[in-house]
C-alpha cells in the first residue's frame, strides 16, 4: 500500500513508575497527521476496512520508567451495528501498533484490549477522540438525569478515574506499548432522550451495545488486526460492572432480541478475560451489601443514616448471602461465606494482606510514622493485623445515604438506569418500591424489571443460569477506602468465579478510593500470561 509522506503527531504520555503506580497526564505536540490512502466504508457497514486508518505516533512511559516510541494505525468512529439508534455512541475506535522503539511489529495475533469508558451508566463516545485513549463520557449528565451514584470524586483514586467514574486511559496506553491491539467502544447510557422525548439509553442498552461491539470485532476476523479469540475487557466502576457482565454472559440468548433490533453482527459476543476495577454490580442486592459493610459508619456530616432501614437491608443481605452458598477462595481457610463470617474473611483474605503489602514497601521511617498515626494496626515486622471495627473506623465516612442504590426518592443514578422509554427513574427492588416517597400510585416494581435485572447482573449468569461460554480469567481490583460500593460485591464475584473453576486474580489496594488502578503494568503482564501471548513479533 502506498502512502504519501506522513507528518506524525507526537504525544508524550507520562505514566509514573514509582512503586508501579500510574499517574496519567498528556501533552500534545506538533499536532497533525495524514490519513492513509484508503477507501472508507459506509457508517453502517459491518465489514472492517483495513486501509481506512490514520498513522500516528505516541511516546508512552511505562511503569518501569522506560519511554516507548509507538507508531500505530488508528481507525476512528466505526459504527459497529447496521441499525444504530445513535451512531454517536454506537461506534468504536481501533488502535494497532506497527512499530515500537524503531522496530516493526506484527500485532495480527496480539490480544485485543476492549476498554470501555463507561462511568455511572452514563453514555460514552469515541466520536471526538484524536488517538488512542481518547474515548470519553458523552457530554456529561444528560438534562434531568440524577447524579451517578457511581461517581468517583473520592480521594485516593490516584488520577485514574474521570469525574463520572469512567477509567482514564492508562490501560490502553500500556497495552499499545506492549504490542496489543486496543479497541475502544462507545455505548449508549442513561438519560439520553430523542426528539419525541423518549429515553433510549436505559438498561439494557449499555451491555447490548458492548456485546454488539464484540460481535463486530469477532465478525471481522482476518480483517481487523489482533486475535479475536483473545479479547480482554476492561472497565471501572459501572464500566467494571459491564466488563464483568460481558465476561459472564458471553453468547447468552437472553440478549438476542435486543442485538437483533440494532443490527448486531452475526457472531459470538463471548470474550476471553475480564479486567474490572471497583465493579458496582449485583444491583438488586447492592443496598443490603452496602449496609452490611458500611451501615455503622456515619456520613461525612457526622450524621448516621436511618438505622431501621439499614438494619432491614442488612437482614436482606444475610438472607441473600446464605442462599449463594459461596466458598472462600482456595487457601483462605474459609468454607461457606455468610454474613456472620464475611468480615473475618475480608480481613484475612484482602484487607490485612493489602496493608501488609503497603507497609512492607514503605521506607522504615515512613512506616514508623504511618503506624504511629494508625494505632489500630498491629505490625510484627512482617504482617499487619487489625480488627474489622478498627478498619471501619480507619476508613471513616460512608459515601452514600440509605438505600445507596434504589433510593426511596428515586434520586440515585441506578434508578435512572432502570428507567423506561417514558419514565426517567424507576425502582428496581421490592423494598425500594414499598418505601417509595415520591407518591407513586403503586408500591410494586414494574413487570419488566426482573428481566432487566437478569440482563444487567453477571451473578445471574454465574449462579442462576451458569454460562458455559463465560470468561475463565478474572482480574478484579478495589480500593480498601472505597465507600461507593461494598467490598462484598467484588469478593462474591471472585469467589463464585473461582468456585466454578475459573482463574481469579483479586486484590485490594490499601488506602485507595474509588477507581484506583495502582498496578496497571501487572495487568498488562497478566494479559500476556493468560492469553499465552509472549510479545509483539518483529516483522
Amino acid at each position: 500500500m502506498k502512502h504519501r509522506a506522513i507528518k506524525r503527531r507526537n504525544v508524550v504520555i507520562g505514566i509514573g513508575a514509582t512503586a508501579g503506580v500510574a499517574a496519567v497526564g498528556g501533552i500534545a505536540l506538533n499536532a497533525g497527521a495524514a490519513t492513509a490512502n484508503a477507501s472508507g466504508s459506509g457508517d453502517n457497514s459491518l465489514v472492517f476496512d483495513p486501509d481506512a486508518y490514520t498513522e500516528l505516533t505516541t511516546t508512552v512511559t511505562d511503569t518501569e520508567g522506560t519511554e516507548r516510541a509507538v507508531t500505530y494505525h488508528f481507525w476512528k468512529a466505526i459504527t459497529y451495528v447496521s441499525k444504530p439508534v445513535d451512531a454517536t455512541y454506537q461506534s468504536l475506535n481501533v488502535s494497532v501498533p506497527v512499530e515500537i522503539d524503531g522496530t516493526a511489529v506484527d500485532a495480527s495475533n496480539a490480544p485485543i484490549l476492549l476498554a470501555n469508558s463507561v462511568g455511572g451508566y452514563m453514555p460514552s463516545s469515541v466520536a471526538d477522540a484524536t488517538g488512542v485513549g481518547g474515548a470519553s463520557m458523552g457530554g456529561g449528565a444528560p438534562s434531568g438525569a440524577p447524579t451517578a451514584s457511581a461517581s468517583a470524586s473520592a480521594p485516593g483514586a490516584n488520577g485514574n478515574t474521570n469525574a463520572t467514574g469512567g477509567a482514564m486511559n492508562t490501560n490502553q496506553l500500556l497495552a499499545l506499548a506492549a504490542g496489543y491491539v486496543v479497541v475502544e467502544p462507545g455505548a449508549r447510557g442513561r438519560g439520553l432522550k430523542n426528539s419525541d422525548g423518549e429515553y433510549y439509553g436505559s438498561a439494557p442498552a449499555v451491555i447490548v451495545d458492548l456485546k454488539a461491539a464484540v460481535r463486530y470485532v469477532r465478525s471481522n476476523k482476518g480483517r481487523i488486526p489482533g486475535n479475536v479469540d483473545r479479547i480482554v475487557s476492561a472497565g471501572t466502576s459501572a464500566g467494571g460492572a459491564v466488563s464483568t457482565l460481558l465476561g459472564a454472559s458471553g453468547d447468552s440468548p437472553i440478549y438476542d432480541k435486543h442485538l437483533k433490533e440494532i443490527g448486531a453482527a452475526d457472531a459470538s459476543d463471548a470474550i476471553f478475560a475480564v479486567g474490572a476495577w471497583c465493579p458496582i454490580t449485583d444491583l438488586e442486592h447492592a443496598d443490603g451489601a452496602y449496609e452490611w459493610n458500611w451501615g455503622t459508619n456515619a456520613l461525612s456530616t457526622g450524621k448516621q443514616v436511618e438505622q431501621t432501614v439499614s438494619k432491614d437491608l442488612r437482614s436482606q443481605f444475610a438472607e441473600y448471602q446464605a442462599k449463594l452458598r459461596l466458598r472462600g477462595l482456595k487457601g483462605s481457610g474459609f468454607g461457606t461465606l455468610t454474613a456472620r463470617n464475611y468480615d473475618e474473611y475480608l480481613l484475612k483474605q484482602y484487607m490485612e494482606p493489602a496493608a501488609t503489602t503497603y507497609l512492607a514497601a514503605l521506607p522504615d521511617s515512613d512506616r514508623e510514622t504511618y503506624l504511629a498515626k494508625n494505632t489500630f494496626i498491629t505490625w510484627d515486622g512482617e504482617k499487619a493485623a487489625f480488627t474489622w471495627a478498627g478498619f471501619l473506623t480507619h476508613v471513616g465516612a460512608r459515601k452514600k445515604t440509605v438505600p445507596a442504590f434504589d433510593a426511596f426518592d428515586l434520586s440515585a443514578g441506578e434508578n435512572n438506569e432502570f428507567g423506561s422509554a417514558t419514565t426517567a427513574n424507576r425502582h428496581f427492588t421490592a423494598y425500594g418500591a414499598k418505601n417509595d416517597t415520591t407518591g407513586l400510585s403503586t408500591k410494586r416494581i414494574e413487570s419488566d424489571i426482573p428481566e432487566l435485572l437478569n440482563l444487567m447482573n453477571p451473578m445471574y449468569h454465574l449462579v442462576e443460569k451458569v454460562n458455559g461460554k463465560r470468561s475463565r480469567h478474572w482480574w478484579i481490583r478495589l480500593g480498601t477506602n472505597d465507600t461507593d460500593t461494598s467490598h462484598v460485591i467484588s469478593a462474591n464475584l471472585a469467589a463464585r468465579a473461582e468456585n466454578l473453576g475459573d482463574e481469579v486474580d483479586h486484590l485490594y489496594y490499601w488506602d485507595e478510593g474509588h477507581g484506583a488502578n495502582t498496578d496497571p503494568g501487572d495487568f498488562i503482564t497478566w494479559i500476556a500470561e493468560v492469553t499465552g501471548y509472549k510479545k509483539a513479533k518483529k516483522k
